[in-house]
């Protein structure tokens, strides 16, 4: 005589509760629950649902906003193995790997906190990113972005998540308001996440620099990356204790040639900062070696230089600030340097 055996919870209660809300058919059937069981408990008055094919809810209300995405990735993710979460070691029991499938878009800048992006629980759409050789159709809420270089996700919230620039530049794709679009280059640049250059290679890798309202946004971009660094730079200087040099000048010799344009002077030390904010849209090794001549002739004069660049200071401010110290200490060991004049800039 055979009995049908009622499902137990007792498989899935080992799994923290996010992941026992949303599992795979395949997922579950490991747990051994069987095709017909969850036929049965996915029926209209059931107490489970599909939330996508194949991705089960595991109960019957409005999925939140994390189980939303968490049923994204395990739709779009290549299953490696069969079975339910993969446990990567003792500090992340239960970690579930998404092979294949990271996060990108809208969906994945709200993660990383952007205002310039609906909340995760008024997303609408989840923009997933696969790699171009998967066979996988867009379905409910989820939009298949195929590309030919995946890149390597960030962790955010224990999920995959395209590094910032690439979720902008997602973004960006799909956006036609010149002012949406400045709004959130901005704010990925003001907001710390991310360097002017680094979204402009994005933008470029994503050909999106051929629509004249990017293209707009990314000078405005370029603008407020300056203005950030050079904020940072001012902030370095006051709070390592630093002496004040003088700001955004130029320098000349009497009755000579300009020298160029400096960020940040000591006069009595003889020591310039000079912010390498190029743009990538520019001639970067024609602009380097103008970089490259002026810092070798103020050199040449007896000036030191400290070139120093946006992610620096924002990643490792206190190295930095001893970069220049050191180069303060280090003028009485070195010859007097040329008169210059110093003129504001």
């Amino acid at each position: 005589m055979t009995h049908n055996t009622p499902l137990s919870p007792r498989p899935l209660r080992h799994l923290p509760d996010v992941h026992r809300s949303v599992l795979t058919a395949a997922q579950l059937r490991a747990h051994g629950v069987s095709t017909a069981e969850l036929t049965e408990r996915c029926r209209p008055e059931g107490p489970w649902r599909f939330l996508l094919p194949q991705v089960v809810l595991l109960h019957s209300r409005t999925p939140s906003a994390e189980e939303r995405l968490r049923g994204a990735l395990l739709y779009t993710a290549r299953e490696s193995t069969p079975g339910v979460p993969v446990q990567p070691g003792a500090g992340e029991p239960h970690r579930q790997v998404y092979v294949d499938a990271v996060l990108t878009g809208p969906a994945a800048l709200a993660l990383y906190g952007f205002s310039a992006v609906p909340s995760l629980a008024d997303t609408e759409r989840v923009d997933v990113l696969v790699p171009r050789t998967r066979r996988l159709r867009p379905s409910g809420y989820v939009r298949v972005v195929r590309t030919a270089d995946l890149p390597v996700p960030c962790a955010v919230r224990g999920l995959p998540v395209a590094p910032v620039e690439r979720a902008v530049a997602d973004t960006v794709a799909e956006l036609t308001d010149a002012n949406e679009v400045r709004g959130l280059l901005t704010e990925a640049v003001s907001g710390g996440h991310c360097e002017p250059a680094s979204v402009v290679r994005e933008l470029t890798a994503a050909r999106l620099l051929s629509r004249q309202h990017v293209v707009d946004a990314v000078d405005a971009l370029l603008a407020e990356g300056r203005s950030v660094a050079e904020d940072r730079l001012y902030r370095m200087v006051v709070e390592h204790g630093l002496p004040d040099p003088v700001w955004n000048v130029d320098l000349r010799l009497p009755g000579g040639p300009h020298l160029g344009g400096l960020d940040a002077y000591w006069p009595e030390q003889a020591v310039a900062v000079e912010l390498d904010t190029r743009a990538p849209r520019q001639d970067e090794d024609a602009l380097w070696s103008e970089y490259a001549r002026k810092r070798e002739h103020l050199e040449r004069l007896g000036i030191t230089v400290v070139h120093l660049t946006p992610k620096k200071l924002r990643e490792a401010m206190e190295q930095q600030a001893a970069v220049v110290r050191t180069a303060l200490m280090a003028a009485g060991d070195r010859d007097p340097a040329a008169y210059v004049v110093v003129l504001p800039r």
